[in-house]
Parts: structure tokens; sequence; C-alpha cells
């Protein structure tokens, strides 16, 4: 059987053997797009060399990278457990292009490599191309010999991958598997297509233009690629499973659990054990690369990872703390090939166990909280956000796990009334805030505080990162920009500046912006204890 670690490295020798660099998973806090929270696909960390701000040594990579889907725009959070295949963090598998070869070689690629190389029978297997890419149709005909009913042509934009609204862009191809009449589903296009029977495992993306103001598409110069292939996908199809939770890493990982907690694991409460098999994952990845729990940003997706694994594990049975005893069962399949895992096994460890005790200090009074208020409830109506409200500020549940507790009695929680409560509290802080005694204007920081996210620290791991500047303030106002010479405090979204604290004065440095403007930073402070600032910039 090809276990996880087989498949990933035969996909990366594959490509190492065509001319490609193997190039190292980036962190899970990327570091050269500030506008996401989390690394989310393989193409992130080339991203610039993809739009040419940046120049490698190299015009073909491939990589295994780490991604987590948790938070922000592309959260994958609530369906974990639950489904076949979703996961808060994965592996992405690709092969990329930095204008070298174009689609031919990169089809041809493919084929060789799931055919002979990974050994799947051609017979099963089927594309679909953006519904104006002749040229992809075509090369599909020559390289696999497929006839027209295997290459389904897709008229939406499913399959047409763009950056942004502007930027480079281009169609798709995808590689799907037949898995047989013994699951539902109709082939992609169709109307049964969101069944199982038919798996799309790999996305060829060809950047062929770019796209300019107004919708104008023009001929990139250099076209280039970029694929995605999930490895626990792959995995799954290899090893004859159809849920991800079936493969190999997963297996060890639940019979762990399952020893522990001597409940069976593929009973009713399998989707349990499932929950605490990825969160464990992501959970030990996200500190490994420096996240740490918080109340803010990254670290509060952190946390409703870490807790909810928590719960399901209570669900289980557990009376003390159990996520933290999975660690070692996890590092041993993956830290390999991840050795920073290994690094931070007694961080992730204790960190975990902590996080767990604390938790269960408070989830009995909440749990009871839950069920004495979802008692009372006539049918069909929400579960109060005023009391899902208290659950988060008071005993530290994450609005998504009072949802998850809610989900199998399908009561869905008013979250309108819930976001009012959050907000009144911020402004009953704004209200009761008396400055630090050295500045009079200190509080604009919460109004500051209500409109942004914490600055996100990455110091720990670098002494330079992009950023986006999210507000600056001029005189204990914010204003939109500043002209000439002046000093003010400028705030932006993640830093590498250590802030003022336990004794240790703030990092001075250097910001440049996309114009070239340069920005001396004379201090480096937080406001409100949570949002960094560099004040005094000039």
């Amino acid at each position: 059987m090809k276990t996880l670690t087989d498949i990933r490295s035969t996909f990366l020798n594959y490509f190492a053997r065509n001319g490609h660099q193997v190039v190292e998973s980036s962190p899970l806090v990327p570091r050269n797009d500030p506008t996401l929270m989390f690394t989310n696909s393989g193409m992130v960390q080339f991203k610039n060399v993809f739009t040419g701000v940046e120049k490698r040594p190299y015009t073909r990579a491939t990589t295994a990278q780490k991604s987590v889907r948790a938070g922000g725009k592309h959260n994958d959070l609530e369906n974990v457990g639950y489904t076949a295949r979703h996961h808060t963090f994965f592996e992405m598998l690709g092969n990329f292009s930095f204008g070298d070869y174009f689609k031919e070689q990169a089809i041809a690629y493919a084929w060789e490599l799931v055919t002979k190389d990974f050994g799947l029978s051609p017979k099963n297997l089927l594309v679909t191309v953006y519904h104006e890419d002749d040229e992809a149709a075509g090369l599909w005909k020559k390289i696999a010999g497929f006839s027209d009913d295997k290459i389904i042509r897709i008229h939406t934009s499913a399959n047409f991958w763009r950056m942004g609204d502007v930027g480079p862009c281009g169609p798709c191809t995808e590689i799907f598997i037949d898995q047989g009449p013994v699951l539902q589903g109709g082939p992609p296009g169709s109307p049964e297509e969101d069944g199982d029977r038919f798996l799309e495992f790999w996305n060829l993306v060809f950047m062929q233009f770019e796209e300019q103001e107004g919708g104008k598409r023009i001929n990139l110069p250099k076209p280039s690629v970029d694929t995605g292939m999930g490895l626990e996908r792959m995995a799954a199809i290899l090893q004859g499973v159809h849920s991800n939770y079936d493969v190999d890493l997963f297996k060890h990982i639940i019979g762990t659990a399952a020893d522990i907690l001597k409940v069976d694991a593929n009973g009713p409460q399998k989707a349990s054990y499932r929950v605490m098999a990825d969160h464990v994952r992501a959970t030990s990845f996200l500190l490994a690369d420096g996240v740490m729990p918080s109340n803010e940003g990254r670290g509060y997706v952190l946390r409703r990872i870490m807790r909810r694994a928590m719960r399901h594990a209570n669900l289980l049975g557990a009376k003390e703390p159990v996520i933290y005893r999975l660690v070692p069962e996890l590092v041993k399949h993956m830290g390999v090939a991840y050795p920073e895992l290994v690094r931070a096994q007694s961080l992730i460890t204790e960190t975990l166990k902590l996080e767990e005790t604390r938790f269960l200090q408070t989830l009995g009074r909440g749990l009871k909280l839950l069920e004495e208020e979802t008692a009372k409830l006539p049918h069909g109506t929400k579960f109060s956000g005023d009391t899902a409200f208290k659950l988060y500020d008071t005993f530290g549940f994450p609005i998504d796990l009072t949802q998850d507790a809610l989900r199998a009695k399908n009561i869905d929680v008013d979250m309108a009334a819930f976001d009012a409560a959050l907000e009144r509290q911020r402004a009953d802080a704004r209200k009761a805030w008396a400055g630090s005694g050295e500045v009079g204007d200190d509080k604009v920081w919460f109004d500051v505080q209500a409109q942004h996210q914490a600055t996100e620290f990455l110091g720990y791991s670098t002494e330079d990162a992009e950023a986006v500047i999210t507000t600056l303030v001029l005189s204990g106002q914010q204003v939109q920009n500043a002209t000439g010479p002046s000093e003010l405090d400028v705030l932006t979204n993640q830093t590498p500046f250590y802030a003022e604290s336990g004794g240790q004065v703030g990092d001075e440095g250097w910001l440049q912006t996309e114009m070239g403007q340069t920005i001396f930073v004379k201090d480096t402070q937080k406001k409100t204890g949570q949002i960094f600032c560099t004040p005094g910039c000039s």
C-alpha cells in the first residue's frame, strides 16, 4: 500500500527527475501575501514570481505545501469531521512553470505521473477543460488518446482561474477519476456532479492572460503553469478508500485516540474521532510555525480549532486532557517530511495540555448553561444570541463551538443578536478607557480595534515581511494619508517589529511602500493591549 509519505515522495521525485527544483513548503503564515490569514495553496509562496516582482534562480519548481483553510474567505471548519474530504490542514502537491513550459508539457507530465508512476488505469480517468480552450482539449486527445466524451467542456468560471479582479488569469483543466457505480453521482457538468462517484484530484492552471481594468484581457509574454493535487485525496484513491479519514495517517491517529478513550471509532461517534484527528494535525503545524492561541486573529482561529477538538474528546467521554497525547503519533508519521514538528514537539504538547486543562475547567459550566437554555426553546426558534455571547465571553466558547454543539439538534444561533452583544462590549470598553495618562487621544485606538484585527507578530521567525497598512493615526485622528514630512502612527495587519513590552524597548526599522516611499520607524508599541502600532514614523 502506498502511504502518504510514499505518495508525497513519488510526486516530488518525479518532478525533480524532470528538471524541477524541489522547494520546501513555506510557513502557514504567509510573508509575501498579507491579504491572506493562512497559506491556503501551493502558489502562495510563488505569487511574486508569477507577477514578475521576484526572480528565482529556477524556472521550474515542485512543492508539498502545508495549507490551512479555517479562517477568513477559505473556511472549511464547520464541515470537518462530517464529510469525506474537508480538512482544516491539508497538503497540496504542485508543479510550477515560471515562463518555461506550458500546456503541452504540463499535460504530458500529469498523464505520465498518474498513469505510470501512480498506476491509475486510463479507462477510469476523464478531464474537464474550459469551454473555449480548444488547445487543451486537443492536447488531451493527442497525449492521452481521449475521445470527445472523456473531455468535458465546462462553461462556467469553475474552469477559469483568476489571481484577483485584475492580474494573471487563465483556463484550467481538471483530472477526474470514476470510482465506480458503488458510489452515487454523475460526471462533472451533469446535474448529479455533486455526488462522490467522479472525484477531481488534480487541477492544472494555465496562466495565459493578464486581466486589465474594464475586463480587457491581453496575452502574457511568458505564460506559466500552476498545479494543485490534494495529497490526502490522492492517498484515498491509491489506498482504495472513499474517505480521506480512512487513509493511513488518520487511521493511526484515530486508532491511538480509540485506545485511550475505549469508544468504537466506527460507531455513532465516528465524526468526533475525525474532528480530533484533523484538528491535532492543524494545531500542531500552526504551533510549529509560530502561531500561539489568543483571542485575536490567527491565534483565535487556532484556539477555535483546539477547543473544537477538545469538545469532541469530551463527547467521547474524556474527563482529562487527551488531544496532546495524539501528538507523538502525528510526529512519528510526519516528522521526517516536516522536521519543524520534531523541533516543536515539546511546545506543541505542553501548549495543548495547558489549553485543554483550562478549557475543561469551564466546559462543564458552559455546557450546563447551553443545555438549560436549549431546553427552554420552543420548537423551530433560534438559540439566543445573548446567551451565545455569554458562553463566548464567560466560558471561552468560540461561537462556532456553540453552533457545532447545537448542530445535532438542528438549532441555529441568532447571529445578529450575538454580533450586537459583541459590539456593545466594545462600546463599553471604549467608554471605560481612561487612557495611558500620557496622551489624551488614546481612545482612538478603541475605534481602530473595532474596525481592524490585532496585528499579527511575525518576529520570532523573520525580520522582514510584507504587510497591509490598515490605518494611519495623526494627532489622535484616523487619516487616509499624510503629506510632506510628518510623524504619525502606522498600523499594519502583521509585523516583524517587536512592540515595547516586559522591559524591552520597541523595535526600530524601515517601512517601504509599493509607491517607493520610505518610512523610518522610531518605535513600536502596543495599544489597548492587543494591537501593534509603529509610532513616530517620519
